[in-house]
Parts: structure tokens; C-alpha cells; sequence
């Protein structure tokens, strides 16, 4: 430090308490949201807590400074993180039995018009139509007599019924039982499925974890309002906790193969991601590629929509779409079923 000019000094005093932070958040996973609400708000940064780190680390490495090594040893404790974060390559497609999987935030079609266009519905139906996949999960589903009649299964479940607002799954394949988890003083819930093909059943959840109830994008953060925004998103991931305990416990009572179609309103550094991959593959980790990225956030790499198999299931593609007919992307998985 000595050796340092007085800015480099301002600049490593910033590094440091990046590099804090981001360990920090390697610890979220592992603390329930109920114990410290407040701190569990990093997983939403950590991506961007894992970019400034690697700034600094660059800085430091061009400048041929020692302090690169504090960036370096940060980041190199959280290596396991990098995998749910960036992918460098996909997976390529085998010659095997195929079962496409799609999982969408549709954001209700634009039924209040947040995305300036008139064609926005019609433009992510005909998507969907054009992509074609196997089985389709839908959260923020409003009820489209277009998609129930172009697929010859499906199964909806709608929290709001007078507005015909919920959750829908559609598929090829006969569904032979169905339900809802019901989650307690929520808008958001979980339903699921079981598709059979060729006698073989499949069961399939489709997960939508309590949302923020704020946009991210709009909100401003001041020294008025963080304190607000930050106990907001406590009590949204305190009760994600309960919503994913109220999952596991459903899940532990199936005997069949299980993938989860999910948009959890949390990343991949979170606990409540932690708490459902355990017994399961990522799509995106085992066939992915890029930054994951399926939530519109500015220039800010989020994932929070996630497909996750059984481990006895190959998946042999994931796909990220850039359509911006919604404030999420549609991920799509093929998988051999």
C-alpha cells in the first residue's frame, strides 16, 4: 500500500469492500432468508458483485500490482459460482428420444400494455407456435383460447379466476393428473402435471416464487427509499423460504422423474435456488451457454428463470431466446424423454 499513489489507494480501499460484499454473498445460499432478510437482497447483486471484482483484478493484473491477488482469491473461493453465472460452451445434440421443454414468463400478454405495441400478444403467441415445443409452462398466464386449442393437452390454474390470471402447462403428451400447491396469501404459486409418453411419466412443475412486487428497472434507489426497497425484498425472499419448504415437501412424495419450470425471482446465488437444485441438474450449467441471461434488467446479467431435471434425465440442449415480447425470455430445454 505504501507504494501506492494516493488514487490507486482510493481505489484498492474500493476493491476491498467489493471483494467483501462478494463474499458476503458466497455465504446467501447457505443462510435462510427468515434469519437475516435484509442481507439476503445480495443474491439479486451478486452478478454484479462478481463483475466489479473482475475489473478490479484486471486493473490491478495490467498495472502489474500485487493487489490483483485480493480480486483473484475472491473470486477463486466462489469458482463454483461462475458455472451458474457464465457458460463458455453448449451442449451438442445427440440422436436419442427428444422431448422439447419451454418455460415462459409471459407477463399476462401485455394485458396492460406495458410494452408500447398492440401486436405484442399475437407476437409471442406466434413465437410460441413457431418454436412448437413438446411441453410449454406459462407463468403470468391469461387465459389465450388460442394456445388451448393448438395444443391437445393442458392444464391451467388461475389464482385471480375473475380475471382468468395464473399458471398453465401445455403438452403433446396425455396429462393423467394434475394440481395446485396453493400458496398461502399469494398471488404466485406452483402447480404440476404428469405426462405420459410412451408409458413412461413424467412429472412436471411448473414454480413461480413470490415476486418483488417492485420494477427493478424503474425504482429509484435513494437514501428515501433503500431502507424501504430493502425490507420489501426481505419479506419477498422470507417468503420464498416457505413457498420452496411447501415444494420440497410435495416433491419428496413423488416416485416419478421430475423437471421444474420456474421463474423464482431470485438468481442462482440464492437460497431458495440452493434449496430445490439439490437434487437436481440446471439446464443451463449442463447445456447452456452465454450469461444465462432471462430477465430484462438493463445491461445487468439476471437469471431467475430456470429449468431443473432429475438426475437420471440427459438434458442434450438449453436455449436462451433474446424475444422481447415480455419482461422475461423464454428458456427451452431438450431433454431425452
Amino acid at each position: 500500500m505504501k507504494k501506492l499513489s494516493f488514487i490507486n489507494k482510493l481505489i484498492y480501499l474500493l476493491n476491498s469492500l467489493f471483494a467483501i460484499l462478494l463474499l458476503l454473498a458466497y455465504s446467501i445460499p447457505y443462510i435462510k432468508p427468515t434469519t437475516f432478510p435484509v442481507i439476503s437482497a445480495l443474491s439479486l447483486i451478486t452478478p454484479i458483485l462478481l463483475i466489479i471484482n473482475l475489473v478490479f483484478f484486471i486493473y490491478w493484473l495490467v498495472g502489474l500490482k500485487k493487489q490483483f491477488l485480493l480480486s483473484f482469491l475472491t473470486l477463486l473461493l466462489g469458482f463454483n459460482f461462475s458455472t451458474t453465472f457464465y457458460k463458455f460452451s453448449s451442449k451438442d445434440v445427440i440422436s436419442t428420444p427428444k422431448t422439447s421443454i419451454m418455460s415462459y414468463n409471459v407477463r399476462l400478454f401485455n394485458l396492460y400494455n406495458w410494452i408500447k405495441n398492440s401486436d405484442t400478444k399475437d407476437n409471442l403467441i406466434d413465437f410460441i407456435v413457431g418454436e412448437n415445443p413438446d411441453i410449454l409452462c406459462l407463468q403470468e398466464y391469461h387465459q389465450q383460447e388460442r394456445l388451448e386449442k393448438l395444443y391437445p393437452y393442458n392444464y391451467t390454474y388461475f389464482t385471480d379466476n375473475k380475471n382468468k390470471i395464473g399458471q398453465a402447462v401445455f403438452s403433446k403428451y396425455p396429462i393423467v393428473a394434475s394440481g395446485s400447491l396453493n400458496f398461502k396469501k399469494s398471488t404466485n404459486n406452483a402447480i404440476y402435471v404428469d405426462v405420459v409418453k410412451h408409458e413412461d411419466t413424467l412429472r412436471i412443475y411448473n414454480i413461480h416464487l413470490e415476486s418483488l412486487h417492485i420494477n427493478p428497472a424503474k425504482e429509484t434507489v435513494s437514501s428515501d427509499n433503500s431502507q424501504r426497497l430493502l425490507k420489501n425484498i426481505g419479506k419477498t425472499f422470507s417468503k420464498q423460504q416457505e413457498q420452496v419448504l411447501l415444494i420440497n415437501k410435495h416433491l419428496s412424495k413423488t416416485t416419478y422423474k421430475i423437471v421444474l419450470c420456474a421463474d423464482f425471482n431470485n438468481t442462482a446465488f440464492s437460497w431458495a435456488y440452493k434449496n430445490l437444485k439439490t437434487n437436481f441438474s440446471d439446464a443451463f450449467e449442463e447445456a447452456g451457454s452465454g450469461f444465462g441471461t432471462s430477465y430484462r434488467l438493463k445491461h445487468i446479467p439476471l437469471r431467475i428463470d430456470f429449468i431443473l431435471t432429475d438426475k437420471k434425465i440427459n438434458i442434450l440442449n438449453f436455449k436462451n431466446y433474446s424475444v422481447k415480447f415480455s419482461d422475461h425470455y423464454p428458456i427451452e430445454s431438450l431433454i431425452n424423454f
